[in-house]
């Protein structure tokens, strides 16, 4: 079988002063004649990315709601993944195409994983983004239910790697996206479109004293004392390190003090950018690049959330940018790039900052330490946002949503986004 993520549990109830009392209610009278119900996630890696994080609460969570849920891995060698970067790339817009030897090198390795993996055991499998969406062509003849779920933003993709992955998609039961925008013009089966969510209870998000914030980042060599800009992501070119950079050293002009940080995960299927981005930092010592490898981890990313005078997202591409929903629910002052999920999050001038360029991400973070208060009024507003659109409980009843149309239950008025 393939490798099986262990998620621990979570409790539905643990939520129930957090979101309000209709939608929990709603949840549950989804979730009683889905009880029982075996639904299989798969996805590339258990960590690093927005994937894996959302699945250590959703699994759980589907679990406490009366699901019978797994949550497996597939395996892969640096070559398969990377062409999965590449593909990665491809369907946001990177113009390089792929080989045939790439194409059979992704196929060949997908029939591998189908083999360690049995689709009769479950009523639904969930297939996380590219890396797996092949597997379905191993199974012509399958009883379960199959969704293809993206994550990443299909708005402009290269039409060579979007086509080299159509066909399979095509095979599945549903797709789903997270924005209107990212559905491809093309025959696809039942198109649901919701956004992704975060975990309030994780330790990411949960409540951190500004103190004890503090004390975690002193620990990282970062004077407290003078403010930061931090940005939380991979180290992926799509995300911008090196714009953040720039953006920064324009910064420093009005105000020498700043310091940046910037905080990634190094997800294995993910090899690249680290050494550009040292590169590009080109030894400055207020610049602090730190990841996984050097112990950063969920708590650790709180604390420099919380202890950050503004948080940068600037992607060039993006599927939706949690770290936005992150900073936001933390009430900190935020700037993203204006694509992809971001403007789902950020209202330009009321819950944060969109900007186009490295000059406008340097002026919104001028802009913020100018005057720090009235980007905490933007900030607040950004929690409730958060509160109402992006906590997770939000995305479970949306999962239960479409389990019940695809098993032919009735939604009792519940509804989602289709295309």
């Amino acid at each position: 079988m393939l490798p099986l993520v262990n998620v621990g549990r979570k409790h539905l109830d643990e939520y129930a002063t957090i979101v309000s009392h209709g939608l929990m209610d709603e949840v549950r009278r989804l979730a009683e004649p889905l009880a029982g119900l075996k639904v299989l996630h798969v996805s590339a890696t258990a960590f690093g990315g927005g994937v894996a994080e959302i699945n250590y609460t959703l699994v759980p969570l589907m679990a406490d709601a009366g699901l019978e849920v797994e949550w497996r891995i597939i395996r892969g060698a640096e070559e398969f993944f990377e062409v999965t970067k590449a593909i990665h790339n491809g369907l946001q817009g990177d113009p390089r195409s792929l080989t045939e030897a790439e194409v059979e090198t992704y196929r060949r390795y997908n029939a591998q994983n189908a083999a360690d993996l049995d689709p009769d055991a479950y009523d639904i499998v969930i297939v996380h983004d590219p890396q797996p969406a092949a597997l379905i062509e191993s199974f012509p003849n399958r009883r379960a239910k199959w969704i293809w779920r993206g994550h990443i933003d299909f708005s402009t993709p290269n039409p060579d790697v979007f086509d080299a992955l159509l066909p399979s998609i095509r095979k599945y039961d549903a797709a789903v996206f997270h924005r209107r925008e990212y559905v491809p013009n093309a025959d696809l089966p039942l198109v649901a479109i919701w956004p992704p969510a975060i975990d309030p209870l994780m330790p990411k998000n949960m409540a951190l004293a500004a103190e004890d914030a503090s004390y975690i980042v002193d620990q990282f060599g970062i004077d407290v004392e003078r403010p930061l800009i931090t940005q939380v992501s991979r180290f992926d070119p799509w995300k911008d390190p090196l714009g953040v950079i720039d953006a920064y050293r324009l910064v420093t002009k009005r105000f020498p003090e700043v310091q940046l940080a910037l905080v990634g995960s190094m997800a294995h299927d993910d090899p690249e950018g680290w050494d550009r981005t040292v590169e590009h930092a080109a030894g400055d010592p207020d610049i602090y690049i730190l990841s996984n490898l050097n112990n950063v981890g969920a708590v650790e990313v709180n604390a420099f959330q919380v202890t950050s005078a503004a948080v940068l997202q600037k992607s060039i591409r993006e599927g939706f940018g949690l770290t936005v929903t992150e900073a936001l629910w933390k009430v900190r002052p935020t700037v993203g790039g204006r694509v992809g999920g971001i403007v789902a999050q950020i209202v330009d001038g009321e819950t944060g900052w969109l900007v186009d360029s490295v000059e406008q991400c340097a002026d919104a973070v001028i802009e913020i330490l100018r005057d720090p208060e009235a980007a905490r009024v933007r900030a607040r507003i950004g929690k409730e946002h958060v509160r109402r659109h992006f906590l997770t409980p939000r995305l479970l009843r949306d999962w239960l949503v479409l389990f019940t149309m695809l098993t032919g239950g009735d939604t009792g008025g519940s509804e989602i986004v289709t295309a």
